[in-house]
């Protein structure tokens, strides 16, 4: 029975090890996550829209958008890094609230699917933009508000 039980601890020792050493060795993803003080260079209210907007972002953009923002290659246009999103900030802001048809082009590459109006309120629109406006790296020194949201007209 001695030897039963030895053996059996032995066995058990040795998968532990294999198992630890298993999970060591997985690559580390190419995605490299950096926070940013937030508070520290933006106001509390910019903030506060900019953690509503990660829900929302969450909720309705994420599927297409995926979490890190790049999008979908050849068929949703990445916002990390998007020359489109901050050069056409008007446009982006149309884009949410009312949907998007046909070809875009972001950062040199060409877009051609649907985006469908997300039925979201002006604030939540504001929230989300400021949201995707602050994060993977992009960064913007002018804040959307509700009342530049509800400017934008069909």
């Amino acid at each position: 029975m001695k030897k039963y039980l030895k053996r059996f601890f032995i066995i058990e020792i040795t998968i532990l090890i294999i198992s630890i050493s298993l999970v060591a060795q997985q690559e580390k993803p190419d995605i490299e996550y950096v926070l940013y003080p937030v508070s520290k260079i933006q106001d509390a209210k910019l903030s506060e829209s900019i953690a509503r907007g990660n829900e929302i972002y969450t909720d309705f953009c994420m599927q297409c958008h995926l979490p890190d923002g790049k999008g979908s290659p050849n068929v949703f246009p990445p916002l990390a890094g998007s020359d489109w999103l901050v050069n056409k900030r008007k446009e982006s802001i149309y884009s949410i609230k009312y949907g998007l048809n046909g070809p875009i082009k972001v950062n040199g590459k060409t877009y051609n699917s649907a985006m469908t109006s997300l039925g979201l309120e002006d604030e939540e629109i504001a929230d989300v933009m400021n949201y995707i406006m602050n994060s993977w790296g992009n960064t913007q020194k002018k804040m959307v508000t509700v009342e530049e949201v509800g400017k934008v007209e069909k």
